[in-house]
């Protein structure tokens, strides 16, 4: 329809394809093999065997709410939508006068290995690619003002995602700033194979307002969450997120 003829990739790494999708774009861009990239993802429910699968999984919230990082949590929900972005290097964005939403200044990616299972991913993992990421974006933990999270709402996969955040990121400021953590799953639920992107674009249109927007169904914070003495905190409410002498920067997560 647009007439584009660079590299065309069609990616399924489940959950995560979309965020997937959006580094290798930005690969392509930085090789110089593309001068402009659209990159994300959609899903749609069109099968009952799958949502016949997971129910007997018990991974499904029965009440149909999404409760990330709650005591409550009980399952996360299925959701459908499609996001897109448009990526260029920052100085041909410069030099051609677009609006720029947001620069992003580095991404990794890595697997599980061995794990227990797909409800019980791999800390250590997590953790290698939190490291990871920093490196390649250049930034050290204690400039990350927020974490879009994975945050499927699983009483099990909340408290390990925290866990490896809490080891990265986690550290006490000199400055007593926080590193917020929030979940667009409470707002649109699981959009599995458009999760990545839909985290995305919240954190830029957050960026764009000057505020980071709570999580929803939040009461009671799951009491297996590790984050007394360290530097995570919940966003539980509206949080202004102004611009400042130095950039703000956030990172977005899809397992």
């Amino acid at each position: 329809v647009l007439g584009l003829q660079g590299p065309c990739l069609t990616l399924d790494t489940a959950c995560s394809s979309s965020l997937v999708a959006i580094h290798l774009a930005c690969q392509s861009l930085r090789a110089q093999s593309s001068e402009v990239a659209l990159a994300g993802g959609v899903n749609i429910l069109l099968s009952p065997e799958t949502m016949r699968a997971l129910a007997r999984t018990q991974s499904l919230s029965p009440d149909g709410r999404c409760k990330t990082f709650d005591a409550a949590a009980n399952g996360f929900v299925r959701g459908e939508g499609c996001g897109l972005v448009v990526l260029k290097r920052l100085a041909d964005a410069q030099r051609d006068g677009d609006r720029i939403w947001a620069v992003i200044r580095g991404s990794a990616i890595n697997h599980d290995g061995r794990s227990t299972g797909l409800t019980a991913p791999n800390v250590l993992s997590q953790e290698a690619l939190l490291r990871e990421a920093l490196q390649d974006a250049q930034v050290t933990p204690a400039e990350v003002d927020f974490v879009e999270t994975h945050g499927t709402g699983t009483s099990l996969g909340d408290p390990i995602e925290v866990e490896a955040l809490r080891s990265v990121l986690g550290a006490q400021r000199a400055d007593g700033t926080r590193c917020l953590l929030g979940a667009v799953k409470t707002n649109l639920g699981h959009l599995e194979a458009a999760a990545g992107v839909a985290g995305l674009i919240k954190t830029v249109l957050a960026l764009a307002h000057e505020r980071i927007p709570r999580n929803l169904h939040f009461r009671v914070r799951n009491p297996r969450l590790r984050m007394d003495d360290s530097a995570l905190a919940l966003a539980t409410d509206s949080v202004p997120w102004p611009r400042g002498d130095r950039p703000r920067l956030a990172g977005v997560s899809s397992f």
